[in-house]
């Protein structure tokens, strides 16, 4: 397949959202509680939240900026790509970067919503539907072919979780964000059943997908206070490993055939392993554990529940067949420093050409698997022939993607260590 013939959809990419995000779906009883973008003294822009601070107003989203800046946080609106909050101009770049679709997940509130939890249940929920809405009708609402709408979850209610995620599939919406380990949240853990219950019931019900993004719950891998930045940085999808795990040997695998979970960000090269590890605990150890998948093995009973996604994953992408081709869809990663934007086109056709990748192969990685799982279909939209690398590009001809320093502040401690502990402290991280 020649590059500008790939058709591109992103299952993981992220919001920086708007400071007027609240101000057509919030009641106006709560307007002025409501979370604000603050700009400082100092030029910088942070969330607040009541006592909540949140330091840094776009965590890693350094797309367009040369890689001595990635370890700096952005600051400030400023101080990032246009894209990473206008919608408008997210497009743009999306168009550059030949991506036809997008499912984007939250920022400031943490990826399952914890922060707007709090000692009302009614300004919390208002909240959560607000933030919803706007997503759902302001952000993909004003370019339907373009994204994938993502509901944050009511994540400390599993009733009006439940309640929640039904009103948004009558709208269309099949993905929920959730955390990837609710015990570190200090919620029951997913081998609660009976308290997960209601939840589990709407997300079959409705044909909805749970998504658990890595450092979702804040606990984030970290073996020394004084261990390189490196390290957690490598080790970042061990969550997803570990999710994975508590998953697959937890009684909702059991009890619904057809639920669907997505492993996000969390990369494809370690799951021929996992699988094989999971096969061999299943045959050693069942007897006693008393374990039992009605006749089949662990992975493939994985493979009926579980999406997983790469951004370039060489290895994953080798070995895309022990892992299962109506498994795997292509992410983006599009503001943070993972992301190939806007060369993933090149970076894609260089590892499916290394690979031997058929067509048909590629297709479902790039953009049937997405549009399967997620009930998205970008073409009532857009003919398929504009959608297409090589067709978006070219309708996005002068928009500017050169590479250029954007950060004008001194570092101020946002390294990742300090993200960790702001991760904690957002997520309700209980260890």
């Amino acid at each position: 397949m020649h590059m500008d013939d790939m058709i591109l959809i992103s299952v993981d990419d992220h919001i920086v959202e708007p400071p007027d995000m609240f101000k057509n779906h919030l009641s106006k009883k709560y307007l002025d509680e409501a979370p604000r973008l603050v700009h400082n003294a100092d030029g910088s822009d942070t969330w607040q939240f009541r006592d909540v601070v949140i330091p840094n107003v776009a965590l890693n989203a350094v797309a367009g900026r040369p890689k001595e800046e990635y370890g700096l946080e952005p600051q400030g609106l400023d101080e990032i790509r246009p894209g990473c909050w206008k919608v408008d101009e997210r497009v743009k770049d999306m168009n550059a970067g030949g991506i036809l679709g997008s499912m984007c997940f939250p920022s400031f509130p943490g990826f399952a919503g914890r922060l707007f939890a709090t000692e009302d249940p009614e300004f919390s929920l208002a909240l959560v539907q607000a933030y919803n809405d706007w997503h759902v009708e302001e952000w993909c609402g004003a370019y339907p072919a373009r994204f994938i709408p993502m509901t944050l979850p009511v994540i400390w209610d599993p009733v009006a979780c439940a309640a929640e995620i039904r009103r948004n599939a009558a709208r269309g919406v099949h993905s929920l964000t959730f955390s990837e380990n609710p015990s570190a949240m200090g919620y029951p853990s997913f081998h609660d059943f009976d308290y997960w219950k209601p939840m589990w019931d709407a997300l079959v019900d409705t044909d909805t997908v749970l998504n658990v993004h890595i450092g979702s719950s804040g606990r984030l891998a970290i073996t020394a206070p004084d261990a390189p930045m490196d390290v957690m940085i490598t080790l970042q999808p061990m969550n997803i490993v570990q999710a994975a795990a508590d998953l697959l040997w937890s009684k909702p695998i059991k009890e619904y055939p057809d639920l669907k979970i997505a492993l996000s960000e969390g990369g494809t090269g370690w799951i021929p392993y996992f699988l094989e590890r999971v096969d061999r605990t299943y045959e050693m150890h069942s007897t006693w554990t008393g374990q039992d998948f009605g006749g089949k093995l662990p992975s493939e009973v994985f493979r009926e529940h579980f999406l997983t996604c790469f951004i370039a994953d060489p290895v994953g992408v080798a070995t895309r067949h022990a892992i299962g081709m109506d498994n795997i869809c292509w992410e983006a990663d599009y503001p943070h420093s993972d992301s190939m934007w806007p060369g993933a086109p090149e970076q894609l056709d260089q590892v499916f050409t290394t690979n031997g990748v058929p067509d048909a192969e590629i297709n479902k990685m790039t953009f049937e698997n997405a549009m399967r799982w997620y009930h998205f279909d970008p073409f009532r939209h857009i003919p398929r022939e504009q959608a297409t690398v090589g067709a978006l590009r070219k309708a996005a001809e002068g928009h500017d993607v050169s590479i250029q320093a954007l950060s004008h502040r001194e570092k101020t401690g946002a390294t990742f260590a300090d993200f960790a502990a702001n991760a904690k402290e957002l997520t309700g991280n209980k260890d």
